[in-house]
């Protein structure tokens, strides 16, 4: 079963048929996909964080809707707030990086922020998840982010 929301407005999103820039509905649309970050549906706020954290728009409700996603109680919703900041303001992310790679169940999109915020702060936590887990993908992009983190240079990891 594909992993996908019940918001019929998340969905219309994703399918590009509700736009999020553009004209006046995009923009009402912008705002709402905010306000789903604090659906009460786990999968709905995921989806919601995740689509809010690979827009471009970079506004303070953004980084606020990012920053009260960052301490959300679902893994996959505090790891793509996370990614959001990091691809808006390393600073930001930074400390929320530490905190997450220290609960030991950090996954892609942290890695993906841990390559971006590029810190000689993350190398420790980091060293723990480089060793093989059998899994793959999470296995290439936490060295690739210790790659980054040893070397100090930001690199965009693309998942597969």
């Amino acid at each position: 079963q594909p992993y996908e929301p019940s918001s019929d407005f998340l969905k219309a999103v994703l399918g590009e048929i509700a736009p999020l820039e553009g004209n006046c509905l995009a923009e009402a649309n912008f705002t709402r996909l905010i306000a789903m970050t604090h659906h009460p549906d786990p999968v709905n706020r995921d989806w919601a964080t995740f689509l809010l954290s690979r827009h471009s728009k970079d506004t303070p409700e953004v980084r606020a809707a990012l920053l009260a996603a960052a301490r959300d109680a679902q893994d996959d919703v505090r790891a793509e707030a996370i990614l959001g900041l990091a691809r808006r303001d390393r600073q930001i992310a930074l400390p929320l990086l530490r905190s997450e790679l220290a609960r030991d169940r950090a996954c892609v999109p942290v890695f993906e922020a841990a390559a971006l915020v590029a810190d000689a702060s993350l190398i420790e936590p980091l060293k723990e998840y480089a060793e093989p887990s059998g899994n793959r993908v999470l296995d290439n992009a936490a060295r690739l982010a210790l790659y980054a983190c040893e070397r100090g240079r930001a690199i965009a990891l693309v998942a597969e």
